[in-house]
């Protein structure tokens, strides 16, 4: 997640900034032909190509307002967990039997507040895994790009890479080694969630009420994670993605060829004021392109993402002093470079 105030020119130019050396090779191309050659044949009217650049708007603000609703759904559900967790915890701590065993029954809470912090982490971890859409995934130039971006973000947080460290501190031995026999660990550690609350059922240590109180946080646990899963492994409609990228793209091929005659009418200097207007243009329209093609993906890694490691941390940390340890906290995740992970 980006933290800056404004997205500043630096940002910019790392989004869309290797666009620029096509737009202005084209539009370049386009002018040179006219003024050295007198192509005028290939001179379009200006009309038709402000209509496309109309429709194109139209269709790409549909678009980035789909991939909106897609990120702004992922932090409402990282959200729900932030709440879902403290309450979960709370309710654990509250809820007792007269007939408890106080040394036991604090073991066993340890052991369920511990593993829901290893689900926490394992849940992002598993979430971060990518998917062929992703700009992460993608070969050539950018797949290039966005995985050495990727790198940077991993080398600026080393936490980024500590989930198994995580796991083998909250978990048993014998459920860390478990992870490797399970596709979805995250899955399998809250339903092993609903297996020990239900034993402190049993042994008396809560009352029916309060199971049934602790089953329900959990069922939101996997309300949760089923509709992050669903973010995930569900792209934006590919007709639509790359559909308006498509557009822009036959945008950009016939706006110098719209606006030469125009900026001709203004003598020779302004026939070559053609290129940086028309450069600017079009590069307006990439980068709301852009900006919404990478924001439909927020578990991708990058730094348009959801701050999950920084969420995570931030219930280790409140759980961790619900239950009554004060030392030896984590500190918490802090943004580096405007960005926060």
């Amino acid at each position: 997640m980006i933290t800056t105030k404004y997205f500043n020119y630096k940002q910019v130019l790392h989004l869309a900034g290797v666009h620029l050396i096509w737009l202005t090779a084209w539009c370049t191309l386009v002018v040179a032909l006219f003024y050295f050659f007198d192509w005028e044949w290939m001179v379009i009217p200006w009309i038709p190509v402000a209509l496309v650049g109309t429709a194109v708007a139209f269709f790409v603000g549909f678009k980035n307002n789909q991939a909106y609703d897609r990120l702004w759904e992922a932090r409402k559900i990282w959200g729900g967990i932030v709440n879902s967790s403290r309450s979960f915890t709370s309710m654990m701590y509250a809820f007792r039997d007269q007939n408890e065993d106080s040394d036991s029954l604090e073991t066993k809470r340890k052991e369920i507040i511990y593993r829901h912090i290893a689900w926490l982490y394992t849940f992002r971890e598993q979430l971060l895994v990518p998917t062929e859409w992703e700009h992460i995934s993608l070969s050539r130039h950018f797949g290039t790009v966005n995985q050495k971006r990727h790198r940077l973000i991993k080398a600026g947080f080393p936490d980024y890479s500590r989930t198994s460290l995580f796991q083998r501190k909250y978990l048993s031995e014998e459920e860390f080694n478990l992870h490797s026999e399970y596709k979805n660990f995250a899955t399998y550690l809250i339903s092993k969630q609903a297996k020990e609350i239900n034993d402190l059922k049993n042994n008396n240590f809560i009352s029916d009420f309060n199971q049934m109180q602790l089953q329900t946080c959990l069922n939101e646990f996997y309300d949760h994670q089923g509709k992050a899963e669903r973010i995930k492994k569900f792209p934006s409609p590919r007709q639509f993605a790359n559909t308006g990228f498509i557009l822009i793209i036959i945008f950009i091929i016939l706006l110098p060829l719209g606006l030469v005659n125009e900026f001709d009418r203004l003598g020779v200097w302004g026939l070559w004021t053609c290129i940086p207007f028309c450069v600017v243009i079009g590069w307006v329209y990439i980068i709301m392109e852009l900006v919404g093609d990478y924001s439909e993906n927020p578990f991708a890694g990058l730094m348009f993402d959801i701050p999950m490691l920084s969420i995570c941390r931030s219930i280790e940390i409140d759980v961790l002093q619900m239950i009554g340890e004060h030392d030896d906290l984590p500190e918490p995740i802090t943004p580096k470079n405007g960005v926060l992970v």
